[in-house]
């Protein structure tokens, strides 16, 4: 039963309001419109928003306009992902969201933030969806989701401060990343899509099955130039753990997450071995891009059978991955998708595309420039692996208030973010 003093989210907020229930039409520019796959954990995320016109924007902030500081909850899929609204950045409702406006006279919105990502209201918050075929929170709930006691105001900045700290540093990571990965595909996009290489001026065009392309290089297709699913570990393997990376776990050009697991107890799908330098490319519903590059891998790295691992022989890796990601790829990986609830390809379409291979040492010369950076982009992804990883070991401890921030000082945050 919830006494008097208990507080509930309704308490602290100015508003909590639900989103318009049917769907915005979209355009190729204006307002984003936030959808639960925009709402990650504690940020939103922007590539490839929905985005909505004037007249839809107006009409579907009737009730309220979004603004810095206000929450979005995701209410299905993922139940219970929680961003934050920057300045400077409009933005709508899509379906299945909820607007969150702090009171910021009794809670600050940072904190309440971290709270409702917190293990303890993340339990709750997924106990009352459980019930239904299919998971989502209703506005009743929402409202009255029961509160731990909140600490005074002053310990809430702090532990805004901190944690806002982390946010700041992976935010910067991942602008450098977007940075390295614009700098590689420009490179590669004058040299091998405008011919704009070292040395071009020189060299005469010649006609080709992919239309005029420089002297000296070749048209191939990608069997001739990689292995496709060369290394399957087997069932009768002594590895104990592996490190599995299944497709829900690959977004376009990055791994969201890898899972560590007992071999033994792995999918049956979990077969494919995964080294330095191997493209992965989603089988599944190619037009989604899921795909991504693996430097260094962790030992005994694993994909589902639903990935194709593409090897390079006798050309860099760090070319053939933008042979193989481009638009063109993508649409003739889609072309060849068969199949109507889960089209997908086989091995046999990876084989037959043709690719362009440049000569020699013009692929060397790319391959000097890239991998450098694709080795920047990795050591940012692991600090920022590492920051999300402190942060999450010190975000309960700091919200139960197991670390006592009474005496802790703002200048004391850089130690804590070190």
């Amino acid at each position: 039963m919830i006494n008097k003093n208990t507080k509930i989210l309704n308490d602290i907020c100015e508003l909590i309001i639900d989103c318009e229930h049917k769907t915005a039409p979209i355009q190729e520019t204006g307002y984003p419109s936030i959808r639960t796959p925009n709402i990650g954990k504690g940020y939103l995320i922007l590539d490839n928003v929905n985005r909505v016109s004037e007249e839809t924007y107006q009409s579907w902030t009737k009730r309220a306009i979004p603004q810095a500081d206000d929450l979005i909850l995701a209410r299905e899929a993922p139940v219970g992902n929680v961003a934050i609204i920057p300045e400077n950045l409009k933005v709508c409702l899509g379906q299945r969201t909820v607007l969150i406006r702090p009171d910021k006279n009794k809670v600050n919105p940072q904190y309440l933030l971290y709270l409702l990502l917190g293990d303890e209201i993340q339990a709750k918050l997924h106990s009352f969806s459980n019930g239904a075929t299919v998971h989502h929170l209703n506005m009743k709930d929402i409202r009255n989701l029961v509160l731990p006691e909140l600490p005074n105001i002053s310990i809430q900045h702090k532990i805004a401060d901190i944690l806002s700290a982390y946010e700041d540093l992976i935010e910067n990571n991942t602008r450098q990343i977007k940075i390295l990965e614009e700098m590689a595909a420009l490179i590669y996009r004058e040299w091998f899509v405008n011919f704009r290489f070292p040395g071009h001026e020189q060299v005469k065009m010649v006609d080709s099955q992919l239309g005029c392309i420089p002297e000296g290089w070749e048209v191939k297709l990608l069997e001739e130039v990689s292995a496709i699913n060369a290394s399957t570990i087997k069932k009768q393997s002594e590895i104990k753990e592996i490190n599995y990376i299944d497709i829900s776990s690959v977004s376009t050009g990055k791994i969201d997450k890898i899972e560590t697991i007992s071999f033994v107890e792995a999918p049956s799908r979990a077969r494919r071995i995964v080294k330095h330098g191997d493209i992965i490319w989603s089988t599944v519903r190619p037009n989604r891009k899921a795909y991504s590059c693996i430097l260094n891998p962790e030992p005994n790295l694993i994909v589902s059978t639903g990935f194709a691992v593409i090897t390079a022989i006798n050309v860099p890796y760090t070319y053939l991955y933008y042979a193989v990601t481009t638009e063109n790829f993508v649409s003739y990986l889609t072309k060849n998708a068969t199949g109507s609830a889960y089209p997908a390809v086989n091995s046999e379409d990876f084989k037959k595309v043709k690719v362009l291979i440049a000569s020699q040492d013009i692929l060397t010369q790319f391959n000097t420039l890239v991998e450098d950076i694709f080795q920047q982009k990795k050591l940012a992804q692991l600090e920022n692996d590492n920051l999300r990883k402190t942060r999450d070991l010190l975000l309960p401890k700091l919200i139960s208030g197991e670390i006592d921030l009474e005496t802790l000082n703002t200048p004391e945050i850089n130690l804590w973010a070190a």
